[in-house]
């Protein structure tokens, strides 16, 4: 049984059918997906979540399918880790971690919105996927489409990290690198997509798509015993993730699986592309494009195609934005792993970085409940931290040796 209604323009809520179309014809607005959430919300207990089995797909009904998930069955319900060692050196009493770097199979979130939209590319009847990427969405989309038997081409900056690339070409995927930013990368393939007929999850498919962000809040508000944390800290690239974590917790509300929804939802960016903390930070209602110059690479979105809802997201929940250089995300990325043991890549170490500015500034309190969410996995990003490692030792077989180098 479906519960989707329909597509909608968050501009002017002209209604659309449920097709593979991404932009109003009317006003140039995003469509979004639109349910019923009357009959999902006579369905949806906490009972029946919990009694199903421990992946995203416990939330169908808040999901955009037709059917039953046909690509990425396994993917979510990833842990939310209470910090111990990280809490005491931010000086909060309860931070948590939502470990996306250890999602199923490609080790970040984006496994979250392949899976969506790959179940749904395969309901619309495409045969190819495709996908724009900074680099886990070209991981993702090689791999889920992999296992759904489906061909893959994958676009992306040409300068990529060499680990994002091997971790989608190992998946036979057709992969173009393209001389530019993702910006330009994005406008290509929005002429491709014109003209073939494939399903690029984050063009054409994307309403269906970033329907999966949600579940990465829905699980943290379960996990957390069907209640919100006081701040949620979130990387933004297109700022998708962000504007997802809010309709998550007002979809919650809606539905009765929570009472409370005081959470300041706080956005995250490198300070060599911040344009949407950069018009959070000045005031402005619309951000200014900007040229990626940082080495938060999957972050690296210099005109951010949900950049003016997530400054409305942030601001309406007493959320802020910040920024933390190349040197604070190094430092970050090793706290993080020192810590807690968690690998992140550069994306993590943005957020983390952020959530101890957010601290510093009083924006935080050290009483107040905190989650960060860590969306990859720092495997693929080693290039960031190689230079700013100890090298290992090297001493031969002998005792004496390594008595020596105790000494």
């Amino acid at each position: 049984m479906t519960f989707v209604k329909g597509l909608k323009c968050r501009e002017c809520a002209r209604d659309y059918p449920k097709d593979p179309l991404h932009v109003c014809e009317y006003c140039f607005g995003p469509l979004e997906v639109d349910y019923r959430y009357p009959q999902i919300k006579k369905r949806l207990t906490r009972k029946r979540i919990e009694s199903r089995e421990p992946t995203m797909w416990r939330y169908r009904e808040l999901l955009p399918i037709d059917g039953k998930p046909t690509v990425g069955e396994e993917v979510g319900f990833t842990p939310l880790i209470r910090t111990k060692g990280l809490a005491r050196a931010l000086g909060l009493k309860e931070l948590y971690i939502k470990n996306d770097a250890v999602n199923f199979p490609t080790l970040s979130f984006k496994d979250r919105v392949v899976a969506v939209a790959l179940t749904k590319a395969l309901e619309f009847g495409f045969k190819v996927a495709a996908c724009a990427s900074t680099g886990n969405l070209a991981n993702s989309v090689a791999a889920n489409a992999a296992a759904a038997g489906m061909k893959s081409f994958v676009f992306i900056p040409h300068d990529l990290e060499s680990g994002k690339v091997l971790g989608t070409l190992v998946f036979g995927a057709r992969v173009v690198g393209i001389r530019g930013t993702y910006d330009d990368v994005n406008r290509l393939c929005s002429e491709i997509a014109a003209k073939y007929r494939w399903a690029f999850v984050n063009i054409n498919i994307r309403p269906y798509y970033a329907e999966g962000s949600k579940t990465l809040f829905y699980e943290t508000m379960e996990q957390l015993g069907w209640s919100v944390p006081d701040h949620l800290v979130i990387p933004m690239a297109s700022g998708s993730l962000l504007t997802k974590a809010a309709k998550a917790i007002h979809e919650f509300r809606q539905m009765g699986l929570i009472t409370r929804t005081g959470c300041r939802i706080h956005g995250a960016q490198a300070t060599g592309c911040s344009p949407i903390a950069t018009a959070v930070k000045g005031g402005w209602e619309l951000f200014k494009p900007v040229r990626p110059q940082t080495i938060a690479k999957s972050l690296a979105i210099g005109n951010p195609a949900d950049g003016f809802y997530a400054i409305r997201a942030m601001r309406e929940s007493g959320g802020w934005a910040e920024d933390v250089s190349d040197k604070e995300i190094v430092e970050a990325m090793r706290l993080l792993a020192e810590t807690e043991g968690i690998f992140t890549e550069t994306a993590g170490g943005v957020t983390l970085g952020v959530a101890k500015k957010l601290v510093e500034q009083g924006r935080i309190g050290q009483d107040e409940s905190v989650v960060v969410c860590i969306t990859g996995n720092g495997l693929k990003t080693q290039e960031a931290v190689v230079d700013h490692l100890a090298k290992p030792d090297i001493i031969d077989a002998k005792l004496e040796e390594f008595d020596e180098l105790m000494k």
